[in-house]
């Protein structure tokens, strides 16, 4: 089994690279996965897993072997390399190199009666990490994000998602190119804004349904506004008239899912 103990080794450098520029993940199609759950959910969503490498003081070979495929390339670091990589306060000693997945529309394969989450422009990769989350508790059928402004497979996104990155149906595009696969798709899209809307609760959401969320300071572009099926709004009863994006996104889902009887 190969060993890296210095965190000079060129190949050790290019997986810093990885970590700390999305142009080099998407030049390599590459991307840093840490912590054993996070690489077993990888894993289980059909992510391909290239090496592992991994603190053989934390998690030893034989944890390994379980968790992923024994044909997998393993490589033991010192702590020093460790720390180089990791990227979380907690330690569980591994770490992977996995090949990203095409976020195209195309590749989304819905059912029936789909219910879809789309996100337009979030900024905030622990808003990302939560609506991941939600979308995996919910078993939402895809999450859309519309004009990203973030790498998907930042590592702040995969902190913050636990692992939901990897469990979830995912794709991006503009604006104009999802309001069309939506309409393509004869999927109704509601959008939630505070312009023309009527109470999100008014709705019924039984039918194929895209949730559509836009960002807290400017919320969603007026494309979406003019474009959905209706505008809805979460009525407000405080002094403010938003909420954080994820909370927002959540309350819409799992009265969609409560509509559908969280079948």
């Amino acid at each position: 089994m190969k060993q890296i103990t210095s965190a000079q080794n060129p190949y050790i450098k290019s997986l810093i690279l990885l970590q700390e520029k999305a142009k080099e993940r998407k030049k390599t199609g590459t991307f840093l996965i840490e912590g054993v759950r996070e690489i077993e959910l990888a894993t289980k969503g059909g992510y391909t897993i290239e090496t592992i490498l991994f603190l053989s003081e934390i998690i030893s070979e034989s944890q390994i072997n379980k968790l992923v495929r024994n044909d997998i390339s393993l490589i033991e670091i010192s702590k020093e390399v460790y720390q180089k990589l990791a990227y979380r306060d907690t330690t569980e000693g591994i770490l992977a190199v996995a090949k990203t997945k095409s976020f195209s529309l195309s590749d989304l394969k819905l059912p029936k009666n789909p219910l879809v989450l789309v996100a337009e422009a979030p900024e905030k990769p622990g808003n990302i990490g939560a609506m991941l989350r939600t979308a995996d508790a919910a078993n939402l059928d895809a999450v859309i994000i519309a004009n990203p402004k973030s790498d998907i497979y930042s590592p702040n996104i995969v902190r913050s998602s636990v692992g939901c990155l990897f469990t979830n149906q995912i794709a991006t595009g503009t604006t104009s190119e999802i309001i069309s696969f939506l309409n393509e798709k004869n999927i109704h899209f509601y959008a939630a804004t505070l312009q023309n809307s009527t109470s999100y609760h008014e709705q019924d959401y039984t039918k194929p349904t895209a949730l559509v969320v836009g960002t807290e300071a400017t919320g969603l572009s007026e494309e979406w506004r003019n474009a959905a099926t209706q505008n809805i709004i979460i009525p407000m009863q405080g002094a403010i008239d938003s909420m954080n994006v994820s909370v927002a996104a959540a309350i819409l889902i799992f009265e969609a899912k409560r509509q559908r009887n969280f079948k």
